[in-house]
């Protein structure tokens, strides 16, 4: 079994957390498949993308490139799942061969959770609040800087936050 080193996407490194790689073979066909672990502000990125550019670099040193299409794949963990077919199955005689019948097909998702994907990489996600303060409070806010107030406001949180949850 062959297993990845790293991957580039479009020519940028990406964090993998886990991944399989694997030939399936269908009655007509035979596809490279990339199944990746990666955290959710790659998701953002590249899951809504059709097609990219993918550098897989496998631990035995090959190297391996190729335009592959993409799937984001719903469920606990951010997944892609990148497939492309294959003309010459003897290059990829290495890797494992699963199909439909199989009896076994790659669990990318085991031995991983999301917290441990968030303590690498967490992502931000935007959000807009209504509030009623005093008019003086509103004045200072609005001298405040953007980045200012999401260091403020994250910090305060974060410590209310770490208490409620050490109980």
């Amino acid at each position: 079994m062959t297993a990845v080193k790293s991957v580039k996407i479009d020519g940028e490194p990406i964090h993998v957390f886990k991944s399989e790689i694997y030939i399936f073979e269908s009655v007509s066909s035979f596809t490279l498949e990339l199944d990746l672990i990666v955290s959710e502000v790659t998701i953002r990125k590249y899951g809504k993308e059709q097609t990219l550019i993918i550098e897989i670099e496998l631990l035995d040193g090959r190297i391996i490139e190729s335009i592959m299409h993409v799937k984001s794949l719903a469920g606990g963990l951010p997944q892609l799942n990148l497939f492309c077919d294959v003309v010459d199955i003897d290059e990829y005689d290495d890797l494992d061969k699963v199909n439909e019948n199989s009896t076994w097909f790659p669990n990318v998702e085991q031995g991983i959770t999301l917290e441990e994907i968030r303590k690498i990489e967490m992502p931000n996600e935007p959000i807009s609040l209504k509030l009623t303060l005093p008019i003086e409070q509103v004045e200072w806010l609005k001298k405040q800087k953007k980045k200012e107030l999401n260091q403020l406001f994250s910090e305060m949180i974060y410590e209310r936050w770490k208490k409620e949850n050490s109980k």
